[in-house]
């Protein structure tokens, strides 16, 4: 399995997710600026990954200058090219410690957490999968996913999807519902891709078909991954999660988080104190470059939502289940 984001030969490579699934495109990237510009355009998204992107660009940054100073305003600008994702900060912070011993030591911290991040996703994802298999009465289960958690959003394997992946080795698994995730696609352009890659069967739905599909009675629980996790256990994840936690909720299937325990900022007592990220107009007002709005509309882009604790069933990290007891 091609990892997501690596280091090459002296510079970061990474699968570029603007252009799947049309084409399978790697960009190599030799600047922080250009890493920077390719976190923010989403060619690379998905809170781990973008933990290695942060620890990677960070190591670039302290090859290329003598100056720690500089060193450490590029990592500011890493860590804040998208406010929402908590592992961008952790990723950059990891590395960046290292900056005293000198940048060889730097790069051995990034490339340690590409190193951890198979393991840590796939322990994290079968503790859920082994949640559902004793919380759900139903053979095979039918899950519902929102955006992409897949491989595509870490370094390897995957978050939520990475429940599927145990579950269908396992023969428990009867089909995935994929949101498609508006206004960028992210699960009709990457979980696809995804499921279909793996041979995995798969519908794909309208965002505003998921409530209806689980009302109906063809959900038997959603799996979702997250960007920040608060103490409280307030999951921020992408725009469109909260309203699949109420219609959980008020069916009564199950609504699992699947994340490392990097994605939990332990200094946000709620999902009160998490900053949303609001992106551009044109993602909603346009399509494929074509405007589909009014030259006038005015625009709502959150990039994210936060489901408050009390609609998540359990949150599955590698250590156990948050909150930790």
């Amino acid at each position: 399995m091609r990892r997501t984001i690596d280091w090459v030969d002296g510079a970061i490579e990474i699968l570029d997710q603007c252009a799947l699934p049309q084409e399978v495109r790697v960009l190599r990237l030799t600047t922080v600026d250009e890493l920077i510009a390719a976190i923010r355009r989403l060619a690379v998204r998905g809170a781990p990954a973008l933990g290695a992107a942060g620890a990677l660009g960070t190591a670039l940054s302290a090859l290329c200058h003598k100056d720690d100073d500089a060193v450490r305003a590029d990592a500011k600008r890493l860590a804040d090219a998208r406010p929402t994702a908590v592992n961008l900060g952790w990723g950059v912070r990891r590395a960046l410690n290292r900056l005293p011993e000198g940048p060889q030591f730097v790069l051995e911290e990034a490339m340690a957490i590409l190193d951890e991040d198979e393991r840590v996703n796939r322990k994290a994802s079968e503790r859920a999968a082994e949640f559902l298999l004793r919380r759900c009465a139903r053979r095979p289960l039918r899950l519902l996913t929102h955006c992409n958690a897949g491989r595509l959003a870490t370094v390897g394997w995957g978050t939520a999807l990475g429940v599927v992946w145990h579950l269908q080795a396992g023969g428990h698994l009867e089909y995935v519902f994929a949101d498609e995730t508006r206004p960028l696609l992210q699960g009709a352009r990457l979980t696809a891709w995804e499921l279909a890659e793996a041979g995995v069967p798969y519908r794909l739905l309208p965002d505003s078909a998921a409530a209806s599909a689980i009302a109906r009675g063809l959900v038997d629980a959603v799996v979702v991954g997250a960007d920040r996790i608060a103490a409280n256990g307030d999951v921020a994840n992408k725009v469109g999660t909260y309203p699949l936690a109420l219609a959980a909720a008020r069916h009564g299937i199950p609504f699992v988080v699947v994340a490392p325990m990097s994605t939990v900022d332990s200094e946000i007592p709620s999902g009160d104190g998490i900053v949303v990220e609001e992106r551009a107009a044109e993602e909603v007002t346009h399509v494929a470059g074509r405007r589909v709005a009014p030259p006038d509309a005015a625009v709502f882009n959150p990039a994210f939502d936060v489901t408050p604790a009390d609609l998540v069933t359990a949150i599955a990290t590698e250590d156990g289940f948050f909150p930790l007891v």
